[in-house]
């Protein structure tokens, strides 16, 4: 049996008939976009009448005539004024446009998918803050979330940026293991990538989880507010800490919380060692520390790794040396133990004489040692003596002598630091990403944040002593050598640099007479 053909319209005017579809839909919606003051303006008439019969049907019978006249008689009044009659006609209008606009609804609660995240939190809480013995569990399998959640925000994306939990008085919220485990889950099902904070409350059975802004990476290299034995380490959270100075950030000038770590004979934490990866912003913490050294002081720079990157201070007013090899490293800290000792001994007899300490034992020498492993391999290949066995003068002593002994070493080459170092350096700094076991490693203590795994070069934790840890940014001091660095912090490194020591020679009309220094021995070859 013969197959009968489509109609024609069908087969080939399928084209013409979406185009007018296209058409169509386009004409409409025009018209919706011209008429819309129109439709806006009919949509508030309706409503008002729908107000206005309401408001009829609930006036008793006994005022309705009442009502009829005081409405009458304003009509009257608005008919025989002038421009009565144009006026309320507007007022009308503009009271039904009102009334009639488009109203984004009031959220009174979590959506759909809020509330089933929520909901997931909630029963992965349950083995943890439930026992069997509970006759009125809080936490319960399908028992009733916004009881122990509270003062919940979400953001854009639908993840959690702040949950108050409240968890039953029995939960050992004083062990920190079980703290821990709630702090992962949260973590955990909360979202990765981001930096949470955990604040315990152990009187009122309540944890807050709250999402930490990032700290601000446009602090450049400057001259921060402080006053003689003060290094401004980075930035921190604001109300972490109870100070604030003036920064600059870009072309604005904003009060920005420091972590002040705090040198002299008063400190409780005279030296420092700071740990992080390759990358992670140990040595621009160095040169950080070291601008801001070279205002009040004298700085010796020891470089194991030798990539050159104190070059920008060879040869600068205040810095003694920057030694990258082995036996200058040898001779500068031989010398710098030396110093230690003829400071003590000076200062020993002036205050046994009855007089101020003499002037040379006042100013403060920094010794900033990058990487000193690499020079202990060496030293260890070569049979010679380690550099870090001449520390123990300056670290012991250092404090009294106004000697400030500064370390960078990575996590790899951490064990290769002598316990002299471990034990004196009390102020301490990890940069990088880094674990909970590699953070308390070196600091002591868990930070109180989640560390990320992707974080920029400076950022960090810090603890001084046995304080608590802090979040830590340090300012961007790059190698102003650098190809990479942008113009701008470049140029804010170059204006902190103190002048050469050549030009200000050649500009002094009588070279004052040189102090009194006890140059170290160097050691004979072979």
């Amino acid at each position: 049996m013969a197959r009968r053909p489509l109609p024609r319209i069908l087969r080939s005017g399928s084209a013409q008939i979406a185009r007018s579809r296209e058409i169509a839909r386009t004409a409409a919606d025009s018209a919706t976009d011209v008429l819309q003051p129109l439709i806006t303006v009919t949509r508030g008439l309706r409503r008002l009448a729908a107000i206005a019969g309401h408001k009829w049907t609930a006036t008793p019978k006994e005022r309705r005539g009442p009502t009829l006249f005081l409405v009458a008689s304003i009509v009257l009044v608005v008919a025989v004024i002038p421009y009565g009659p144009l006026v309320a006609l507007i007022s009308v209008m503009a009271a039904a446009a009102w009334t009639g606009r488009v109203r984004t609804p009031a959220r009174t609660g979590p959506d759909e998918a809020e509330t089933a995240r929520l909901k997931a939190l909630y029963e992965a809480l349950v083995p943890y803050f439930s026992v069997a013995e509970d006759p009125a569990p809080l936490f319960a399998h399908g028992g009733e979330w916004n009881k122990a959640f509270s003062d919940y925000e979400f953001d854009g994306n639908g993840r959690l940026t702040r949950l108050r939990v409240t968890y039953p008085a029995y939960f050992t919220d004083g062990e920190a293991e079980a703290r821990t485990r709630i702090e992962q889950l949260l973590h955990a099902k909360s979202g990765r990538g981001r930096e949470y904070l955990f604040s315990w409350d152990e009187e009122g059975n309540q944890l807050v989880m709250s999402v930490l802004p990032a700290l601000s990476t446009a602090i450049a290299a400057q001259r921060f507010v402080t006053v003689p034995g003060e290094t401004v380490l980075g930035f921190t959270d604001t109300g972490a800490v109870q100070r604030t100075v003036p920064v600059s950030e870009g072309e604005e000038t904003r009060d920005a919380p420091p972590v002040v770590w705090r040198t002299g004979p008063r400190s409780t934490e005279p030296h420092l060692l700071a740990v992080g990866e390759p990358g992670s912003g140990t040595t621009t913490l160095l040169r950080s520390i070291a601008l801001q050294a070279l205002q009040h002081g004298d700085v010796l720079i020891v470089e194991g790794s030798g990539t050159g990157e104190y070059a920008c201070l060879t040869g600068r007013a205040g810095v003694l040396a920057v030694e990258c090899g082995l036996a200058g490293a040898l001779a500068s800290l031989e010398w710098a133990a030396h110093e230690t000792e003829r400071r003590l001994i000076a200062a020993n007899r002036a205050r046994q004489a009855g007089h101020p300490a003499p002037d040379d034992t006042k100013r403060p020498l920094w010794i900033l040692l990058d990487r000193p492993s690499i020079l202990g391999h060496i030293a260890a290949a070569d049979g010679r003596a380690d550099p870090q066995q001449l520390l123990p003068v300056p670290l012991q002593h250092g404090r009294a002598a106004q000697v400030t002994v500064v370390v960078a070493e990575q996590f790899d080459s951490v064990e290769s630091l002598t316990e002299t170092v471990r034990t004196h350096t009390r102020a301490r700094v990890v940069l990088g990403p880094a674990s909970f076991e590699q953070v308390e490693s070196v600091l002591g203590r868990e930070p109180h944040t989640t560390p990320t795994p992707d974080v920029p070069p400076g950022r960090g934790y810090a603890r001084l002593g046995t304080g608590p840890v802090l979040r830590l940014q340090v300012p961007a001091t790059p190698d102003p050598y650098d190809e990479a660095t942008s113009e701008a912090h470049r140029q804010a490194v170059l204006e902190l640099l103190p002048e050469r020591q050549e030009l200000v020679e050649a500009a002094a009309p009588e070279p004052a007479p040189a102090p009194a220094v006890v140059a170290a021995p160097v050691p004979a070859e072979g």
